[in-house]
Parts: structure tokens; sequence; C-alpha cells
């Protein structure tokens, strides 16, 4: 796990990269225009890229080398924010949008390159563990990027934000290009996953990417259900985020930032602890969390962030943050490590599908939440869509119970043999 917590760091820069991105972009493109619809615009071309690239890289991940795609999307961001920097001005408005499918494809095509080679760089039995400290790194990378994309504007201007989200990407890159870690299972080995082998097929297929949504449908329709939960989890996601402004101005006006400071550290931290108990149980037991766990954990997130709207004082409200990042993190580790039994030559459909699942879920949710925070309270409208997820979990468990399917799944077996040795066997 040497190497890996390298790769982690890396990864975690590049996030706080894509985070200071994320504002200091937004505001820019606001300032540079003066038009609130060309910043929607914006944002709405970076989603809209995500969502395709997630059909596209799926394709790509399961053909290319995966660590050379993610080098190549760190190197690509890392040019088109250079690019934007040394532009003339008169130019810059017209760039913003090439920026916006450059990122949006990149961060998707690297998402989905990392979290299908997790198996074959640290080893089956470690997936999970590896998984948590992703997600502890990208916790620590967004409030950090958060908290600071206001100061590096403010105090440096934006010419010194694009150039800082640039220098992220390049480290990222290095790192990466510098680790001797192999993304790809060896040729005719096996990685023990429970996906149906008439699926395997798919990652070779040429055929459009519905018919590969179609064909996991009708092969592996837990896998589906639990992409389609975060689907809807994305339509959660979003609502609190459009109603978190709203609901800490109405708590305290005069500093609405406040509430949301203390959310999202909340937040952050719960994410850690679900890191470290999921590490520790998985390394007690033997055994990961499987998918009763993955509902159940789904469920009390989005309890959590209602609860949080609800008008509390501040420490329980505090409080229910933290269960809710705590189960927020849970749940993905537990969701990536299940995707990740299948085989190595599945795995990145499934991630790419999940992509754009994902980001479909959140990019609807943007629209919707925003329109109907206009007539209805946060708590309404974050209580329907985290509602909807309940409602979706509550589903699956009832499905998973009348199967008979136990609450743990066992982790996937090692392939019998490997050409090269992973970190954990000959280099960790």
């Amino acid at each position: 796990m040497r190497y890996f917590r390298l790769l982690v760091l890396g990864n975690g820069i590049s996030a706080y990269g894509s985070y200071l991105n994320m504002v200091a972009l937004n505001v820019f493109v606001y300032d540079a225009t003066g038009s609130a619809l060309a910043a929607g615009l914006f944002m709405a071309v970076r989603l809209a890229t995500s969502v395709v690239s997630g059909w596209v890289s799926g394709r790509l991940v399961s053909v290319h080398d995966r660590k050379r795609l993610m080098v190549g999307a760190d190197l690509c961001q890392a040019v088109a924010l250079l690019s934007l920097l040394l532009a003339p001005e008169g130019t810059r408005p017209g760039l913003l949008y090439v920026l916006a499918v450059v990122t949006g494809g990149c961060s998707t095509l690297s998402q989905v390159a990392l979290r299908s080679s997790i198996p074959e760089i640290v080893g089956a039995e470690h997936r999970v563990r590896a998984n948590g400290l992703l997600v502890t790194g990208r916790s620590l990378a967004m409030i950090a990027g958060f908290a600071s994309s206001g100061v590096v504007v403010a105090q440096l201007g934006y010419s010194a934000a694009f150039a800082l989200d640039a220098a992220t990407f390049l480290v990222s890159a290095t790192v990466l290009s510098l680790l001797p870690v192999r993304t790809r299972a060896a040729t005719g080995a096996a990685d023990g996953g429970s996906v149906s082998g008439s699926v395997s097929g798919c990652a070779k297929d040429s055929g459009a990417a519905p018919r590969t949504a179609r064909m996991l449908l009708g092969t592996a329709p837990l896998l589906m259900a639990m992409i389609a939960i975060r689907a809807v989890d994305g339509l959660g996601s979003s609502s609190h985020n459009v109603a978190l402004p709203i609901y800490s101005s109405g708590l305290d006006p005069d500093h609405p930032a406040t509430f949301i400071s203390q959310f999202w550290a909340t937040w952050a931290i719960g994410n850690i602890v679900a890191q470290q108990v999921i590490g520790r149980v998985t390394k007690k037991t033997g055994r990961t969390p499987g998918e009763r766990a993955f509902a159940l954990g789904a469920c009390v997130m989005s309890a959590g962030f209602i609860v949080v709207f609800c008008g509390l004082p501040t420490v329980p409200a505090v409080i229910a943050a933290l269960v809710a990042g705590a189960a927020d993190g849970f749940t993905e580790i537990v969701y990536v490590s299940r995707l990740q039994t299948a085989p190595d030559d599945q795995r990145g459909r499934l991630f790419g599908l999940s992509a754009s699942a994902e980001n479909t879920g959140f990019g609807l949710g943007m629209l919707v939440s925003g329109a109907l925070l206009e007539t209805f309270s946060p708590l309404q409208v974050v209580a329907a869509f985290h509602g909807l997820a309940i409602a979706l979990c509550a589903a699956l468990l009832l499905w998973l119970v009348s199967r008979g399917r136990t609450p743990l799944a066992p982790p996937a077996e090692e392939p019998a043999a490997r050409d090269t040795p992973t970190m954990t066997e000959g280099r960790g």
C-alpha cells in the first residue's frame, strides 16, 4: 500500500485543483461575461460533457492503458487552464466553453479509470481499504478547495487561481507517471467477480452504449439497481447543494456562510470516520459489506440530510451532518467496492455507466430543485428528493430479503497467477 498512498496524495492534490477550479471558474465566467445565463450555460456544458464522457470513458478504459489515460487527463486539464491563462482578454469568453468540455470530460475519464484499476493496483482483498483512503483524500481536498478558493481569487486574482489549478494537475500527472503500478489484469486472468459471465463480452462489443446497459440489466439486475439508486442519490445531493445557501441565509442573514462551512466541515469528518470504521471492520472480519449494507447506508445518509434542514439548533444539526457524512462515505466505499468485484474487462463499462447515471441525476436535480425552491421550502425540496432515494433503498432491501441474500458478501478472490506482481505482492 506504500505506493498507493502516494497515488492517493496525487489524486487528492488533483481533486483540490478540481474543487478550486469549480469555484474560481464559475465566478470568473460571470465576471468575464456579466451574464448569469452564460454562467449557467458554462455549468450545463461541463455537466453534459461529464454525462457523455461516462459512456465514452467506459469504452476507453476497457481497451487502453488506464495509467496513461489518467496522466493524459490531468495533462489535458493543465494545458487547457494554461491556455486560458495565456489567452488574450478578448478570446477568453469563447475559450471558457472549450475548457468546460475539457474539464468535464477529463475529470470523468480519470475517475472511471482510477476506480476500475483499484483491484489491480492493490489487490482485490485490499480494495475496500484503498477506496476508503481515496474517499478521505477527496473529502479533505473538497474542504480545502472550497475554503481556499475565495481567498485565492480575492487576494491573488484569477490568474493565480488558474496557475495553481494547472500546477495541481501537473503534480498529479507527475506522481502517476512515476509510480510503478499496474492498472490492468494480467492477460487471461479473471477477477473473481459476481457479474454473470455472459456480460464479459460487453467491454469488447463495438455496439452502442445503450446495448451495454440493456445487457447488464438482463444479466446483472442487482448492479443495475444499485446504479439506479446512485442516480437518485445524485438527485438528492443536488437538492441539498442548491438548498443549503438558501437555508443558511434564513438561519443567519448576516453570516450565511457560517452554517455552510460547519456543514461541509462536519460532513468531511464523517467521511473520514467512515473510512476508519469500514477499514477496521474489513480487516478484522475479512469480509466486505454487501448490498444490504449499501441500501441501509443510503437510507441513513438521506435521512441525515433531511434532518439537517429541519430547523434544529446548531449542535443537533451538526450531529445530523456528521451522521450523513459518515453514511455517505460508507455507502460510496461499499458501492465502489461492489462494482470492483466484476472482472477487469467489465469494470470500465460499469464505472462509465455509473458515472453517467450519477452525473445525469445530479444535473437534473440541480435544474428541478432550483425551480422547486422558488415555491417550496428547502426542507420540502430536500425531503422530497432524499425521500425518493429512501423509498428505492427500502424496495431494494425488500427485494434482497425476499431473495434470501446474506448481508455480507465475501471479498473477490485474487487471480490464481499474475504475470506482474501487484504493489502488495512485490513492491509495496
